[in-house]
Parts: C-alpha cells; sequence; structure tokens
C-alpha cells in the first residue's frame, strides 16, 4: 500500500528534489469531470480506470477497495490518488461527502503517468498541504450552481485549483516517504528531464533539434530518435505544445495577442495565430474573450 504514512527511505538528496520540482513544474491536465457527491450509508462509488482520480473526503467516512489490495477507511480529510492503471470503489460508512476529481494529463504531460503510483492515500491532507487543501470545499459544486454561477473563465481556474491539488498530493506522497528509492529520478532520463525542463523554463526561446541535443548532451540524430520514442511526438511538436498551453495562461490573464506572440517567440502575430489556431481550433482573441479571469 502506498500512503503517506509508511516509514521514510534515506534522507532525500538536492538530486532528488531537483527532479520532483521538474516533475511537478510539468504537471498539466484536462478536467473529464469534477463532482461533489454525498452517498447514504453503504452506498458504494465505482470508480473507473483509465483517468488519474482524486477523492477527498469533505464529511463522514469512506471505505476505499482496490483489487488485490486490503481495504482502507478514509476519514474525512484524507485524499486518495488513484493513477487509473485499475479499478476501485468507495463505500460510505454512514452519510458522505466525497470530492471526486477525474482528470486526464494533457500531452506534454503524458510522459509523467508512469512516474505516478498505483495509488496513494494522504492522511490528513490539510495539515500537510493547507494551501490546496483550501480550495478543496469550494470544487466540484454540482451541476445547476455551477451553470448559475457560471462566469468567463471559470473552467480555467478550475483546472488551475486541480493541477493544484494534484501536485499537492504528489508532493505529500513523496515526503511521506512513499516513493520508490530515487524516486522520480530512477524512472526518468536524467538528459531528456534537461531538456523538457529547459523547454518550460523558456518556451519562446528559438528552440531546434540541434539546441534541444545539445542541452540534452546528445547527438542530433540520437536525440530525436530518443525523444519522439519516450513523448510520442517530435521535439518541435513538443515545443509547440507547451508554447500554446503557455498563450492560453497568458491570454486567459488578458496579455495582448501581441505581447504573447513576442513573448513565445514568433517572428509575426499573423505566424502566432495561425500555430495557435491548429492547436487550439480557434483564433486567440475568440479563445481569450471566451476564458478571459474575471476582472472583479
Amino acid at each position: 500500500m502506498k500512503k503517506a504514512a509508511a516509514a521514510p527511505h534515506a534522507p532525500r538528496t538536492d538530486a532528488d528534489d531537483d527532479a520532483l520540482e521538474h516533475l511537478l513544474a510539468a504537471v498539466d491536465v484536462h478536467i473529464r469531470r469534477q463532482r461533489r457527491m454525498r452517498l447514504d450509508d453503504a452506498e458504494l462509488l465505482a470508480l473507473d480506470a483509465g483517468a488519474i482520480t482524486f477523492a477527498y473526503v469533505l464529511s463522514g467516512e469512506l471505505q476505499m477497495g482496490l483489487a488485490g489490495e486490503r481495504a482502507e477507511r478514509l476519514p474525512v480529510g484524507d485524499i486518495l490518488l488513484l493513477s487509473g492503471r485499475g479499478r476501485g470503489t468507495l463505500t460510505a460508512h454512514g452519510p458522505a461527502t466525497v470530492l471526486l476529481s477525474e482528470l486526464d494529463l494533457a500531452d506534454e504531460a503524458a510522459h509523467l503517468l508512469s512516474l505516478l503510483p498505483d495509488h496513494a492515500i494522504v492522511r490528513s491532507f490539510a495539515e500537510l498541504e493547507p494551501a490546496a487543501a483550501a480550495m478543496l470545499p469550494h470544487m466540484g459544486y454540482d451541476a445547476e450552481v455551477q451553470q448559475l454561477a457560471k462566469r468567463g473563465g471559470d473552467f480555467v481556474v478550475c483546472r488551475m485549483m486541480a493541477v493544484t491539488v494534484l501536485i499537492s498530493v504528489i508532493r505529500a506522497w513523496a515526503a511521506g516517504g512513499c516513493a520508490p528509492e530515487g524516486w522520480p529520478t530512477a524512472s526518468s532520463d536524467p538528459f531528456l528531464d534537461r531538456v523538457v525542463a529547459a523547454i518550460h523554463a523558456d518556451p519562446g526561446r528559438e528552440w531546434t533539434v540541434e539546441t534541444l541535443a545539445a542541452v540534452g548532451a546528445m547527438s542530433r540524430s540520437a536525440f530525436a530518435e530518443r525523444f519522439r520514442l519516450r513523448y510520442g511526438r517530435s521535439p518541435a511538436g513538443y515545443v509547440t505544445a507547451v508554447r500554446m498551453r503557455a498563450a492560453q495562461d497568458l491570454l486567459s490573464r488578458g496579455r495582448g495577442i501581441s505581447a504573447v506572440s513576442r513573448e513565445l517567440g514568433y517572428a509575426s502575430d499573423e505566424g502566432f495565430s495561425r500555430a495557435f489556431r491548429r492547436s487550439v481550433g480557434t483564433t486567440p482573441s475568440a479563445w481569450r474573450s471566451a476564458h478571459r479571469f474575471a476582472s472583479a
């Protein structure tokens, strides 16, 4: 059972912390479904395979069931993380309320799935991660309430909140001594990790296969093949995906199209707009109008 109460390994090194920092910085998700559910005594909730899921007990007590694992009680304040590699259930012990968030990793973060635990329980999450836990009671409102309160930018805010909670759960799990020895460096490619960290740190740089290969200390041909095998896309495609995610975040904050275009390294607004439309399916101006944060 992978949970935050496990006995700690040897003290973490600076390399471990750097690797964790890079992993957390790369996390990005799309929300499949996010619900706040009220369960009656003995009511069973099935957790589907295929989605990263976190379940936070808002009130009452639940029991988690996973194939091949001992049943675990989850009192109020505990949070469960599932990677989606198996099915599970939650059963209420008395009336209970749970926030259930089902997520998919964004394309540029899909390689992180192999680094996540099959399942993890973080006990007393609010004590370990108070900032993230403070958001949880405000997530997953009923559909009727969401419709009444809907404002421009709501789904961007919800996605960012879900990312914050997910990285906080991963951090608490790792800090509790539950991660395998040397994780995540033992399961990753440090040379490609260095490349990806550089792209995320400066997406507007004029990245070429040659400059990226140099960051990873590899030849051009070896780097391109190694990168595609791990990430399922070309280095140029990955750079574009990171730029488009950065563009959406900047536009949602009201930044002008020309300013975003320059910051992300495009030679012209027209070139940026074409790339954005190919990737996102709409123009930057239309996307900003639909998703800009409320100014209140």
